[in-house]
């Protein structure tokens, strides 16, 4: 599995005055410390800027690249923002991301091939977020046709069906799953990635791993090819390196429809074994879900 580093991230409350200022010590210690752990791209996450994201982006690029060379994934909702980090990208970026709406769409699918990146398919319509799984299904073959219609092949688009938090509509998460598992059949080639963290937004800091650890380890059951991470969860980047088969195994038969006797599993599993069952909407979301 692809993992991207989601640390370098203008709303964190540690490194976004850093990034605002355009402090380049701590911005390259970040950069360091993402290219010393086991992920694949480094996300330069810098929100909309609307005002000055031409001169931005590209600062921000080129002072992570004086650090690493890992690959790096543009994330921003400017498009002009986007290209101007192309141009000064050294190794084949991601685009995160372009969508169908009019705007993002026409800007972003010309540099796809113009840059040789990779791209992201958010999939969010011009009537904003999808309701279901077949709104899923309905805006990505519009997004894969629009794409292979700009000349890219389906083997550069990354689908991402959006991810919402489990503490608000848990059937959009249901319908996430649904539709991951149609993904292969209405748009093969494409390849799947998801920005993890959604999932737990709005819980307590220290249970927010074991939603985003079994998130992933759900997804990946249907095929997920990449995450956007959190670079500096061990265990979660453990799991993903097929390094903790057990607790693979126990979500798993869980989704399967099998019930495992609680007694019998360890503390760690039994905190998986419960949060599988928040996420597919057996037991209700609550702050204290593990100790009930």
């Amino acid at each position: 599995m692809i993992l991207i580093g989601e640390n370098l991230n203008i709303m964190s409350k540690t490194l976004g005055p850093a990034l605002k200022e355009r402090q380049v010590a701590p911005v390259q210690e970040m950069a360091k410390a993402q290219n010393d752990v086991d992920i694949d791209y480094i996300d330069l996450n810098i929100g909309p800027a609307r005002k000055s994201g031409e001169e931005f982006m590209p600062w921000v690029v080129q002072t992570v690249q004086q650090v690493t060379s890992k690959p790096l994934c543009l994330d921003t909702t400017n498009p002009l923002a986007i290209e101007a980090g192309l141009k000064v990208c050294k190794s084949k970026a991601l685009i995160n991301s372009i969508s169908l709406q009019p705007d993002r769409l026409l800007a972003g699918l010309p540099m796809v091939n113009k840059y040789n990146a990779d791209m992201i398919g958010l999939l969010w319509g011009v009537e904003g977020m999808p309701r279901d799984a077949n709104e899923r299904c309905m805006l990505a073959v519009d997004l894969v046709y629009k794409a292979n219609a700009a000349d890219i092949p389906n083997e550069k688009i990354w689908i991402d069906p959006i991810a919402t938090p489990v503490s608000g509509e848990i059937n959009q998460l249901k319908a996430c799953f649904e539709f991951m598992a149609m993904l292969g059949d209405i748009a093969p080639g494409c390849k799947s990635v998801v920005g993890l963290s959604n999932v737990s937004n709005g819980t307590p800091a220290d249970l927010r791993p074991y939603l985003n650890r079994t998130f992933l380890v759900m997804l990946a059951k249907y095929g997920l090819y990449g995450a956007i991470v959190d670079a500096f969860d061990s265990e979660l980047i453990n799991i993903a390196r097929g390094r903790r088969p057990e607790i693979t195994q126990l979500i798993h038969k869980m989704m399967d429809g099998e019930s495992p006797d609680l007694k019998s599993l360890s503390p760690e599993e039994l905190k998986y074994a419960k949060t599988v069952r928040v996420l597919t909407g057996e037991s209700l979301y609550s702050h204290s879900w593990l100790d009930v």
